[in-house]
């Protein structure tokens, strides 16, 4: 969760709360998203967890 929410800080968010381990975040087209940690046992997660292709690029295209 660190990782993620470090990954967005660096992507031009800024975090406006924290409530126990969640972060609000402030992205920069304007919107919230909350980081939450998983829930999920570590071995269901990593079998099950997904990641959006269009993420990547538009990171790519940003560097």
């Amino acid at each position: 969760m660190e990782a993620e929410t470090a990954r967005l800080l660096a992507l031009g968010a800024t975090q406006v709360a924290r409530w126990q381990e969640c972060r609000v975040l402030r992205v920069p087209g304007g919107h919230l998203v909350c980081v939450l940690p998983a829930e999920s046992p570590p071995e269901v997660f990593d079998a099950q967890a997904r990641t959006w292709p269009w993420r990547d690029a538009l990171v790519s295209r940003r560097r």
